[in-house]
């Protein structure tokens, strides 16, 4: 039986069919398949603005595949705007608002199956999550990315204002040439134009099987967005009807090939913590060790901002995700059976994709480099792992060691780094921004820009046990786990301390000796929480290490 006949069918039920039909609903539609569409539409996110639109082209397709759409919201927030502020504290703690606000709803209202509408960072897998505990036919809609910006003759992107902050305070440009670049690189609406963590997500939820073709690259302006959300629409009907749940598509090799598109694209750092906490909902055993396996196996092949010099249209132009998958195949690095949305499997989906543009997908043999974009260290600093985007990473820095220099928040270190005290060989350590000591684990696209702004990308190195932006850059080291307000090897670090960064080895090493650590641990008191209130407690209570995926643990 359906699920919402549950709520509509029999002689108990005629009460919930007067409060439908208060609403104008029909017989004829309450006794169709009931499609819940979760629009993650707003007035705040570049993402999100046009989202209306794109849950109305759903809704179309619904209707067309035989269905009855319902429509609800849920809350998302612009990790831009709440960029270096107490704002971010909060942005990794909407993920679990999200999933289980989608939960209550579609237990409260039990729908057949579910449209997720979404962009943007901890939205996409906010819903991913719920689609796994839910475990009732659901796809993923994207509303697209944002196409680049142009200024004097270039292509730009947020990042390049973000960049442009530090580089007006290196004086390597002028405060009225920022705001010219300003009012230029974000020249509509979408997700913001590199291959930074919503389009990774976006991109990765192709590749598990859990949106059609062209959700994770197709510009969020185009037609073919619009087109693409109708489809999903007539789609999820077909999945009701062949009652394919999520967890039928995201078993462990549909992971093992998101990471190994991870790898391959050069994705946000993000997305460790993302698929963790959603293979986690959908009861697979996944671990961070799992992430460099991959990251040893994949080469490199796509070079997107922020490590490269392309945006998403270059990628969806030159076949998109299905030519990525396409070429990883060659090398048989990809489970080609795993199901999809689309009813069909992987392989049947990518059997007559083409790389259109080897220039932007390079050739499976003429990667840009042999191992992939993200790597997990580990060592006496990171016991549990630590997580670097080593695609964006200069070669100078790929081997580093210098000293530390220690902030307990991000606000310092920034006011620091803008304030020229640091200088070539350091390493920046900011602590207490996990996510227990945030709470929350900020991002630091602030701090990250601001060393790239002022031209010492290759000269200085930052590590964290908070997180970064999918369109940081540069020697930034984060996910240190076990963090500072847990007790671990971070919270130890003293100023001058000398760490090393070796890439190639997969290593992360305070160089203190064992006995000078212990007897540092034997006297350290973590910093008592920075908010004692509010939603942000609970979630610090419950919340665990990055490398579990920042999940919450009742």
């Amino acid at each position: 039986m359906k699920r919402s006949r549950k709520m509509v069918e029999g002689l108990e039920k005629a009460p919930h069919r007067s409060l439908f039909k208060a609403m104008g609903y029909i017989d004829e539609e309450l006794q169709r398949p009931i499609i819940g569409v979760v629009n993650a539409g707003n007035e705040l996110i570049p993402g999100h603005i046009h989202l209306d639109r794109i849950t109305e082209a759903v809704k179309a397709g619904v209707r067309m595949g035989g269905g009855t759409p319902m429509e609800f919201r849920v809350i998302g927030m612009c990790d831009g705007t709440a960029m270096h502020h107490e704002g971010m504290k909060y942005s990794l703690m909407s993920r679990e608002i999200i999933a289980d606000s989608i939960e209550v709803m579609a237990m409260g209202q039990p729908f057949d199956g579910l449209v997720l509408v979404t962009n943007c960072d901890k939205i996409i897998p906010g819903m991913l999550m719920a689609a796994m505990r839910l475990n009732i036919p659901s796809i993923i809609v994207s509303g697209g990315p944002m196409l680049a910006g142009e200024w004097r003759g270039q292509a730009v992107d947020l990042i390049s204002v973000f960049e442009g902050v530090g580089a007006v305070k290196a004086g390597k440009m002028t405060e009225e040439e920022l705001a010219e670049l300003e009012n230029v690189a974000c020249p509509g609406c979408g997700s913001c134009a590199g291959m930074f963590t919503a389009n990774s997500m976006n991109c990765l939820s192709e590749a598990i099987g859990m949106a059609l073709p062209g959700n994770g690259t197709i510009p969020a302006v185009s037609a073919a967005r619009v087109r693409l959300a109708k489809k999903a629409g007539m789609q999820i009907v077909k999945l009701v009807e062949s009652n394919i749940k999520p967890r039928d598509i995201a078993t462990l090799n549909s992971f093992m090939n998101a990471i190994a598109v991870d790898m391959a694209l050069g994705c946000s750092t993000n997305t460790v913590l993302h698929l963790l906490a959603i293979a986690k909902e959908a009861e697979v055993e996944l671990s961070l060790k799992v992430f460099d396996e991959m990251s040893r196996k994949v080469p490199h092949i796509c070079s997107l901002r922020p490590g490269g010099p392309h945006f998403l249209q270059d990628l969806n132009q030159a076949g998109g995700i299905p030519a990525v998958m396409k070429e990883l195949s060659k090398k048989e690095l990809l489970t080609l059976n795993c199901l999809t949305v689309t009813g069909q499997t992987i392989g049947e989906n990518i059997a007559q994709a083409q790389n259109k543009d080897e220039t932007v997908i390079r050739p499976i043999d003429n990667p840009y480099e042999p191992e992939g974009g993200l790597a997990i260290l580990y060592g006496n600093l990171a016991p549990e792992g630590a997580v670097i985007k080593q695609s964006a990473v200069n070669k100078e820095m790929k081997q580093f060691s210098g000293r530390a220099r220690v902030f307990e928040s991000e606000e310092d270190a920034t006011k620091a780094i803008l304030g020229g005290e640091i200088k070539p060989g350091d390493v920046v350590v900011i602590r207490y921004e996990g996510p227990k000591g945030g709470p929350g684990m900020r991002e630091m696209l602030t701090p990250t820009s601001a060393i790239v702004g002022m031209g010492l990308d290759k000269e200085v190195a930052l590590i964290t046990d908070g997180r970064f932006s999918g369109g940081t850059r540069g020697a930034a080291i984060g996910h240190v786990s076990p963090e500072a307000a847990a007790g671990g090897p971070i919270g130890l670090i003293k100023e001058g301390d000398i760490i090393e960064i070796n890439l190639p080895e997969r290593r992360l090493e305070l160089k203190v000796s064992e006995e000078e650590l212990n007897q540092r641990r034997a006297s350290f008191k973590p910093l008592p929480p920075k908010i004692t209130k509010g939603y942000a407690v609970k979630y610090a209570k419950m919340v665990s290490s990055a490398s579990e995926g920042a999940i919450l643990k009742y």
